[in-house]
């Protein structure tokens, strides 16, 4: 199936987060939104054809996710896409990515600890550590020209302190997806002084480099402390329909975050259309996911291009992955305060400011949006500048 993902779909007066309530994140309305990471793609055909289907049967009940077909869209997923094998039993429905990590960090670890992970950081990170009362370690990546790296020699230093590592991956804001090297010492490393690890792999699917993403699980016959946590929401983009999905191989684990969800939280029913929204994505979608990747591998180079030759004091390296692009600030003569008001004020769009996510001078910009939305972007942005060169 082709899909035209430059089609433009007007998506005001949706009560759409990214741009109904752009005010909340700018203190402005009527902004072009590059912000909040869902896109402005509609869905794959087969989703929008069962939910159709779905909303005609006109009754909603309480509806159960513990089945074989929610687990093996799952783990026959990860076997074909990325040649891991999962069991079904460790797989659990859960709302949202961020609840599970919030109810895994709560599970294995107990306040005071230590919870290793990267920054820059998706910004929920920092809450999801500090509000459950754990003490957040930074291990800060290194900017080798526009490649975000990791020191090894730091990580193992503050592994030897931490009871757990928080890894997202592929990584939010910078892009990247680790390579077999990284992933081996990482793993090797938390193995050595038995720091667990929880994996975000919500951006999974989005791959535009050469590098490919490599599950966590895909080492747990090396260490039995892995835990992943993800959606096909990202890709398919359908957060509002509810619903994501963890794996636990760790049964005594496994049990105790039902107890949460079941007994605590009362999380009993799936959202039917969230539900049904991953079990066909997972099993009829793959020509979208292929599509998506190459749009966003066009809208990388165009960005690239763009900065390169008409914002040079930006620099911009294309990402292995994700829709997110991470824009470095650091030369333009002004603060980020003064970018950000001639973004908002003089260009009307609206983009993340880096030190949101913990990166001084940089913006995190969301391209997953058809090229007509990106270049008019871009044009306002040269626009923005320009006015703050010509002061």
């Amino acid at each position: 199936m082709k899909y035209d993902f430059n089609e433009v779909h007007n998506r005001l007066g949706t009560y759409c987060t990214q741009w109904d309530y752009i005010e909340d994140r700018f203190n402005k309305k009527d902004l072009i939104p590059f912000s909040i990471s869902d896109t402005d793609f509609i869905i794959p055909k087969p989703i929008t054809e069962k939910i159709q289907e779905l909303s005609q049967h006109q009754i909603y009940g309480y509806t159960r996710w513990n089945h074989h077909d929610f687990k093996s869209s799952i783990t026959n997923y990860y076997k074909r896409k990325f040649d891991t094998d999962l069991e079904e039993d460790w797989v659990l429905y859960s709302p949202t990515v961020m609840y599970s990590v919030s109810v895994l960090i709560r599970l294995l670890s107990k306040p005071g600890d230590s919870v290793l992970t990267f920054e820059p950081m998706y910004d929920s990170f920092y809450s999801v550590i500090q509000e459950n009362d754990r003490k957040l370690v930074a291990n800060r990546l290194v900017d080798r020209n526009g490649r975000f790296e990791i020191d090894f020699d730091e990580f193992e230093k503050q592994a030897q302190t931490c009871q757990l590592l928080l890894l997202c991956s592929p990584h939010n804001p910078t892009g990247r997806i680790w390579t077999k090297d990284e992933m081996d010492k990482i793993v090797g490393i938390c193995k050595q002084y038995q720091v667990k690890i929880i994996s975000d792999e919500i951006h999974m699917d989005v791959q535009i480099g050469d590098h490919k993403n490599i599950p966590l699980l895909s080492y747990i016959n090396e260490y039995d402390q892995l835990y992943t946590a993800s959606s096909s929401s990202k890709t398919f983009n359908t957060p509002g329909l509810i619903g994501s999905y963890l794996m636990i191989p760790d049964k005594e684990i496994r049990e105790q975050f039902l107890v949460q969800t079941r007994r605590k939280d009362f999380l009993n029913s799936v959202s039917i259309f969230g539900m049904y929204a991953t079990m066909i994505g997972y099993t009829q979608c793959d020509d979208y996911v292929d599509q998506l990747n190459e749009h966003i591998k066009e809208n990388m180079n165009i960005l690239h291009d763009f900065i390169e030759n008409e914002l040079p004091d930006f620099k911009f390296t294309i990402p292995d992955g994700t829709y997110l692009a991470w824009i470095d600030a650091r030369n333009v003569p002004y603060t980020s305060e003064q970018i950000q008001d001639a973004l908002v004020n003089v260009g009307g769009i609206g983009i993340m400011k880096g030190e949101v996510y913990g990166g001084k001078k940089y913006l995190r910009m969301n391209i997953g949006c058809p090229q007509s939305k990106l270049k008019e972007g871009l044009r306002r942005f040269k626009l923005a500048m320009d006015y703050l060169y010509s002061k």
